[in-house]
């Protein structure tokens, strides 16, 4: 039993000193420019998750359109499997009065995933994105999760 202990504890430590991880390092990165109406739309919240089938997605990096309309996120997570990213646009335009925020999904091109590091090789560019048109798929959201 001991012995048992002592082969785990070694185990262990050889992968907190040779940084072999059973979860490997999967960057990705996305930009573009929201437009309202043919206008840069400006504070947008953006959100890069790694959609997970059978638990809660995993945030990988969030931010804001500037006063361009642009944005650029770059994120990462540590899975075994390849992780499958996905952006998330939270926006108004268009709303008026409605409760929440229209909630935009756009899934990022498996080619895009960096494997094995924490900054992405290439980065995915969603290009002009008009936000009054409604799009199969929006839905409405309060939450922003």
């Amino acid at each position: 039993m001991l012995r048992l202990v002592i082969g785990i504890n070694l185990f262990g430590i050889s992968f907190a000193l040779f940084g072999i991880h059973l979860r490997p390092t999967q960057s990705v990165g996305v930009r573009g420019t929201l437009l309202c109406n043919g206008r840069p739309e400006s504070n947008v919240l953006v959100k890069l998750y790694d959609h997970d089938t059978f638990t809660l997605d995993d945030l990988m990096a969030k931010g804001k359109s500037d006063s361009r309309g642009q944005f650029l996120l770059n994120g990462k997570a540590n899975e075994i499997s390849r992780v499958t990213p996905r952006l998330n646009i939270y926006h108004d335009c268009n709303d008026g009065l409605m409760p929440c925020q229209r909630k935009l999904t756009i899934e990022i091109p498996k080619s895009f995933i960096t494997r094995g590091g924490s900054n992405p090789q290439q980065i995915y560019d969603i290009g002009a994105l008009e936000l009054a048109n409604k799009v199969k798929g929006e839905s409405r959201d309060c939450l922003h999760k």
